[in-house]
C-alpha cells in the first residue's frame, strides 16, 4: 500500500473518531499522578521524536504530567516488557511501531501479541534508503548492483532487529536478491548519525530519523519504501522504490502509544476521547508529519487494530522467510497475507 492508498484512508477519520467520543464520554478519568511513557529506544529516534510531541498533547488534554522515559533495548523489547510488567493501575504506557510490537513473539523476544494492547496510533511512517552523502553510490541501481556485485561492501545501519529500518532491508533483499552487512545500533538517531560519519554506507531507517539529514545534504536518499514518492519538505522528491524494483512488500508502518490491556475501563475510555477530540485535531502533530514526511494517522480502538495488522503480517513472514524467526507465525495467529 502506498502514501496516497493510505493518506485516502484517512479522509473521513474524523467522523469515526466523532462517533466514538460520545461512549467514551461518559466515563471521565482524572489522572492524580504522573503519566509515564516508555520509549524503548534511544532518544531522537522515530518513536521519541512524535512521543514526544504526543506527550505535550496529553498534558494539555488530561490535566495531568507525562513523562517521557527512554528505555532502549533488544530491539525494543526490554522497553515494551516493563510497561507490559507494570502496575496496572494505567500509568505506565509504552510507544513505537505496532509492527514491532506484534511480531516480538515471533522472534521470541517477549510473550505478547498486537491484541494484548490499546492502540493509539499518531502517525504512519515510511523507510526511506540513504547513502552516506560521499558514498559512491548515486542511484538505487547502483546500490542494488552492489548488493549482488558484493554484499559485503554494503553495510546498513539499523536501530536492530526488528527495527523499521532492518524490515525496510528485509523487504528489499527478498524481492531484488542480493545481500547486505547489517550494522545494528540502539536506535534510529545512532543509526542516522553513523551513517552520516561514514561508519556504514548506508541506512534505512524512517524519513523522519533521515529528513535533517537529507536536508543537509549530508545523506542521499536514494528511494523511498513506498509505492508513490515521497516530497519532503526542504528537499524536493524522492522516488519510490516501485521504480526499481517489482514485488517489494508494502504495507504503512503506524506508530503510536501503546497501552497495557490490564489498564482500568475508565483510563482507556478517557483516552478514546482524547484521541478522537484532541489528537484528531492536533495541529502540533500535523505539522510534525508534514515536516518530517510522515502522515497523520490518529487512530484508535478496533479501527486501529485491523489498519496495523497489514505491516505486522509482512514483517512477521519476513523474518520467518529469511530465518530469523524462532515462532512461526502461524502458530500465535499470524496468517500469511494472500
Amino acid at each position: 500500500m502506498n502514501i496516497k492508498s493510505v493518506t485516502g484512508l484517512f479522509v473521513g477519520a474524523g467522523l469515526a473518531l466523532g462517533a466514538a467520543a460520545g461512549t467514551a464520554a461518559a466515563m471521565d478519568w482524572k489522572p492524580e499522578k504522573p503519566i509515564n511513557i516508555i520509549v524503548p529506544w534511544s532518544a531522537g529516534g522515530s518513536t521519541d521524536q512524535v512521543t514526544r510531541v504526543v506527550a505535550a498533547e496529553l498534558e494539555k488534554a488530561l490535566g495531568a504530567t507525562v513523562v517521557v522515559q527512554n528505555q532502549p533495548g533488544a530491539s525494543g523489547s526490554i522497553g515494551s516488557k516493563s510497561a507490559l510488567e507494570s502496575d496496572p493501575d494505567g500509568y505506565t504506557w509504552t510507544a513505537g511501531a505496532a509492527q514491532d510490537l506484534g511480531t516480538y513473539k515471533v522472534l521470541g523476544m517477549l510473550d505478547t501479541s498486537i491484541g494484548d494492547w490499546n492502540l493509539y496510533l499518531d502517525v504512519a511512517n515510511v523507510a526511506v534508503i540513504g547513502v552516506n552523502a560521499d558514498s559512491p553510490y548515486q542511484t538505487m541501481d547502483d546500490f542494488l548492483k552492489a548488493m549482488k556485485d558484493d554484499p559485503n561492501a554494503i553495510s546498513v545501519a539499523t536501530a536492530g532487529l526488528n527495527s523499521g529500518g532492518h524490515n525496510a532491508m528485509e523487504a528489499l533483499k527478498s524481492a531484488a536478491g542480493g545481500g547486505y552487512k547489517h550494522v545494528t545500533y540502539d536506535g534510529g538517531n545512532p543509526a542516522v548519525i553513523a551513517t552520516v560519519s561514514g561508519e556504514t554506507v548506508a541506512t534505512t531507517q524512517l524519513a523522519v530519523e533521515q529528513a535533517e539529514m537529507i536536508r543537509a545534504k549530508r545523506i542521499r536518499p536514494l528511494a523511498v519504501l513506498n509505492g508513490e514518492p515521497l516530497i519532503l519538505e526542504g528537499y524536493g522528491e524522492i522516488p519510490p522504490i516501485t521504480d526499481f524494483v517489482d514485488g517489494v512488500p508494502i504495507a504503512p508502518n503506524y506508530f503510536g502509544v501503546f497501552v497495557p490491556g490490564t489498564a482500568p475501563a475508565e483510563v482507556v475510555a478517557a483516552l478514546d476521547k482524547v484521541w478522537a477530540e484532541s489528537i484528531a485535531n492536533s495541529q502540533a502533530l500535523k505539522d510534525y508529519a508534514a515536516g518530517r514526511g510522515a502522515v497523520f494517522a490518529p487512530f484508535y480502538g478496533e479501527d486501529a487494530q485491523k489498519r496495523v495488522l497489514p505491516a505486522i503480517q509482512n514483517n512477521a513472514y519476513l523474518l520467518f522467510d529469511a530465518g530469523k524467526a524462532k515462532v512461526d507465525p502461524a502458530t500465535v495467529g499470524i496468517e500469511r497475507m494472500k
